[in-house]
Parts: C-alpha cells; structure tokens; sequence
C-alpha cells in the first residue's frame, strides 16, 4: 500500500473506527494517549484544540470521534510528523486535523497566545537518559525522556496556548503528581480533575490523568479509579469499552 513506508504497518483505532500508521522501529502508541483522549473535556461542536509531543498523531485521531473542531498536533520529530500526516489523509480528516512539525517551545509565538479552548499532551515521563538509550533508538529517548522539552516546558506553553477558561489535560506518571501540580500553579492553571489508572485492583497506580482550567477557582476533583486489568488478566469493562465502545 502506497500509504506505508519501510516496516510501517496500518492498525486499527477500533473504537473510531480509524487507522493509524505505527512502525515497530519507531514508535507505536501506548494505552495512556487512549487514556487522555478519553479523559479530557472537548467542546463537541466546534473549538480550537492543539495536541502537544504528538508523536504519530493518536491523540488528534481519537479526538476527532469526539469533537467537530480543528484539531492541531505538534510534533518534533520528523519521521513520526510524517506518519502522523499519512495517517490523517489516509483516514479523510485533512479538513479538521493539522500537523505542525516543530519545537512545542515555539508554538506560542508562531500560533499565538490564548488561542485554543484545549490543550493535551502526553509527554516524556522521564528525565534526560543515558547515551547508550540514545544511541539505541533515538525516536524512542526522545519520546521517553526530557531531551527536547521538559515537563515544566510543556506546562507553560501549554499555558501560553490556552484561553482564560479553558482546559490543559496530561497524562503522566503519579510520581510527578506534586511537580505538575506545582508547575501548574505557576502558570496559572489550576487542577480540577485528577484521574488514577491502576494496572489492576491490588496494584499501585502507574498513570495520572489531569485536567486544569486556565485561571481557574479552587476545585479538585478526585475520580474514581480506573482499572486496566480485571484478575484473569483481560481488560476490565470500563477499559474495554474505551478501546472498543460500547
């Protein structure tokens, strides 16, 4: 198919009904983008919405099942940028979604500021690796690890991005839960909903959903936990149906 290039392959984003361009060499999606693009507020008729660390585009797609609006993605890295674009034509949602290749860090002064009513973003969870991870498959540290932006970098673009009132979501490691509550703050984002995923009843929690408002009161919401694995070591229900719908 003269959509793929080299090892990619097409797979499904079963519940929207949508595919999305993946490369085992270079980057394929976790179940924390699906997690985040379920997770977070979108206007459902119209609005601006821009997607930061965009990787192969996953969070755009899944957004556009859930939203009527123009979505924008920005991603650093060339190869994943081009991926991301294939796979949006690919699916006939030129129209709605945009991909800019580029620093997140730039974003604000070539987009503007206070321009978008949501702002997400999955980020590297870690901080900078070794040279030898490096070395060994660059698309993958730069996903993983602080190399190119650091999470304080992404909190206060996405900031600069967003309008008084509107919403900036994460998904990240509960480790970095103080650090992004602190860093929110300081940039005038106030968490008001925070989301536990657990990989099963018994286990500590490994993901952290957050959403703030821009400018917002005091308010903080703690939802009920989420549980990725029932004890059979299937998916639970809840978890299902965000994959698959209903």
């Amino acid at each position: 198919m003269d959509v793929l290039k080299g090892d990619e392959r097409l797979d499904y984003l079963l519940a929207e009904e949508l595919r999305i361009i993946q490369s085992p060499s270079v980057f394929s999606f976790s179940l924390d983008a699906v997690l985040l693009a379920k997770f977070v507020y979108v206007p459902i008729q119209k609005g601006k919405i821009i997607d930061l660390c965009s990787g192969n585009g996953v969070i755009p797609l899944f957004l556009s099942a859930r939203t009527k609006g123009q979505i924008t993605g920005v991603e650093i890295q060339e190869r994943l940028y081009d991926m991301a674009i294939r796979s949006i034509e690919y699916n006939a949602l030129s129209e709605r979604l945009h991909m800019i290749h580029g620093d997140i860090k730039e974003m604000p002064k070539k987009l503007g500021y206070g321009k978008y009513d949501v702002v997400t973003c999955n980020p590297p969870y870690f901080t900078t690796p070794s040279i030898e991870e490096v070395n060994e498959n660059e698309y993958l540290a730069i996903a993983r690890h602080e190399i190119m932006c650091t999470l304080e970098d992404a909190i206060q673009v996405s900031s600069q991005l967003v309008r008084q009132g509107g919403k900036v979501a994460f998904v990240h490691r509960p480790g970095r839960l103080l650090d992004i509550v602190t860093i929110m703050r300081k940039y005038k984002l106030e968490p008001k909903k925070i989301q536990f995923v657990y990989p099963k009843k018994g286990k500590e929690a490994n993901t952290l959903l957050i959403e703030a408002t821009k400018d917002g009161h005091p308010d903080l919401k703690i939802l009920p936990p989420l549980f990725v694995y029932n004890e059979e070591n299937e998916y639970t229900e809840e978890v299902k149906e965000i994959l698959y719908g209903k």
